[in-house]
């Protein structure tokens, strides 16, 4: 791709913008943020996709395969698997991985593959094994975060017992600039590739 060099340096941007966010979040959230390696409450079942967050994903497995083959091998295993077990039920193209966009695609996806772990995910360390490639969703999961006029909702797990003003004192803009929105028009301008998939459809191929 002639234009992923260029690519890969502002979604590295990108991150660098959101995860200095998240650490803010961090902070201001203090003990009432439990996340830490090994709690996997956020790894099962799937979640939407941008093709940005899907070519993140491939680059880190490529590196990945680098530094470490046979780990790269584990995740494309699982990946694989994955998409055998659930590809008959994917509310999308079961080839392609790209998810169908309207109300009732959207309603299957809610309970499809919910009790299935991410491929990323090392059942024995209940680590990300493509922490640093990890999706956008991901980063941006636990604290309270706003993304333009959204609010995204905080972990379950986490917060319990703060009151409504006190988590809107730790909420955070991931990405004020919506640089994702614009990285990710480009990217699929530039691949021919649109719509959303799933982390398992983009490691498995």
């Amino acid at each position: 791709m002639q234009s992923a060099p260029r690519i890969d340096a502002r979604d590295r941007a990108l991150i660098q913008i959101v995860d200095a966010a998240m650490a803010e979040a961090a902070r201001r959230s203090g003990p009432w943020l439990v996340c830490r390696v090994g709690c996997t409450e956020c790894c099962m079942g799937p979640f939407p996709i941008s093709q940005l967050d899907a070519h993140r994903l491939r680059r880190g497995l490529a590196e990945l395969d680098v530094r470490d083959p046979a780990r790269a091998g584990q995740v494309r295993e699982r990946a694989r698997q994955y998409v055998a077990r659930t590809s008959r039920d994917l509310p999308g193209d079961p080839f392609t991985g790209i998810l169908a966009a309207g109300e009732e695609p959207e309603a299957r996806f809610a309970t499809f593959a919910e009790d299935e772990p991410c491929p990323a995910l090392d059942p024995e360390t209940g680590a990300c094994d493509l922490y640093a490639a990890r999706p956008l969703t991901c980063r941006t999961f636990g604290p309270p975060v706003r993304a333009g006029a959204a609010a995204l909702g905080v972990c379950e797990l986490c917060f319990h017992g703060a009151t409504d003003t006190e988590i809107a004192a730790c909420e955070v803009e991931s990405d004020p600039d919506r640089l994702e929105s614009a990285l990710s028009s480009e990217l699929e301008q530039t691949t021919g590739v649109h719509g959303q998939t799933i982390v398992a459809f983009c490691l498995a191929s």
